[in-house]
């Protein structure tokens, strides 16, 4: 394991610090499987992407104006 100091802020730490009590883990147990937890979602969400680079691109203004046209706006 590699260590890192990282600030919280009070209130947050106090949070965690329950949480810990709670867990009957310590707060760098809870921050690791947080931080796991966020970059596995990134990673989904840029597998996701590659299924959707080649899907046709629309304008926010045309998106708009085919809404209207449809009685959606």
């Amino acid at each position: 394991m590699k260590q890192a100091i990282i600030s919280f802020d009070p209130e947050l730490h106090e949070v965690l610090r329950l949480r810990s009590l709670q867990s009957n883990r310590s707060i760098s147990e809870l921050v690791d499987q947080a931080v796991r937890l966020m970059l596995a979602e990134d990673l989904a969400d840029l597998e996701h992407l590659t299924y959707r680079v080649s899907e046709p691109t629309i304008t926010f203004e045309a998106f708009i104006e085919d809404l209207t046209k449809r009685g959606k706006l």
